[in-house]
């Protein structure tokens, strides 16, 4: 990618997953930040904004949408990311769904989408 880096907050509980994006991403030259809480997303993206947040819906018993509502109302794109058989209930409610599991090369064309960024 030309031009500075994109930056990419991965926020889920799963640590194997954080890891996967995070390997994948550095990769394709996104910084990428990791959270595994509300708190700590809120926390990360207080501290420096991300151009795109990966949000998985279910944080251990946590309810994300607030979290989603607040990233989405200060204009930064959100991919929700879910292990739920039923995508549907999920459409509209971020500006990308990605399903697990997932290829790496969509985690990547997905955060590039977000970024409006080219490959």
């Amino acid at each position: 990618m030309d031009g500075p880096a994109v930056r990419v907050l991965v926020v889920d509980d799963d640590v194997s997953l954080r890891l996967l994006c995070r390997v994948n991403l550095e990769l394709e030259g996104f910084v990428v930040r990791e959270a595994s809480t509300i708190a700590e997303a809120d926390a990360a993206v207080a501290k420096e904004r991300p151009d795109v947040v990966l949000l998985d819906v279910h944080l251990q018993a946590d309810d994300t949408r607030e979290l989603l509502q607040r990233l989405r109302a200060a204009g930064i794109p959100v991919a929700l990311v879910t292990g739920s058989a039923d995508l549907d209930d999920y459409r509209g409610a971020a500006d990308a769904l990605l399903g697990k599991p997932f290829e790496p090369q969509t985690l990547v064309e997905t955060a590039r989408r977000l970024a409006r960024v080219d490959g």
